[in-house]
């Protein structure tokens, strides 16, 4: 009599192990405006620091306003570029991204 060896237990736990490794390098960017100067934090899951992230602005219609690179603590300011609803990208290489909308509401503070 011959097995059978059902190969879905095999790719679920692949899939399980797999995923886990790529949860835990989640990215994230904050952002907030105090007297025209907008603040970004940016940080992995693991509360480190993203050091010298790419960090680009677009406004409402995803046109490029600046560019920059946060510093050793993940921290990037910069002046209001523009009165609009802006977009912030962090990047920090091998496929890490995070985007964040800071509101046209809160840029106008």
């Amino acid at each position: 009599m011959k097995k059978f060896v059902c190969p879905i237990p095999a790719a679920l736990l692949l899939l399980v192990l797999t995923s886990t490794s790529v949860w835990a390098h989640g990215m994230s960017i904050f952002a907030y405006v105090d007297n025209q100067v907008v603040y970004t934090e940016s940080y992995f899951s693991n509360g480190q620091a993203v050091r010298q992230g790419r960090v680009l602005v677009f406004d409402s219609e995803r046109n490029p306003l600046l560019e920059g690179e946060t510093d050793d603590e993940g921290l990037f300011d910069f002046p209001v570029p523009k009165i609009d609803d802006l977009t912030l990208v962090i990047e920090a290489g091998m496929g890490h991204k995070a985007v964040f909308v800071l509101e046209k509401s809160a840029v106008q503070e």
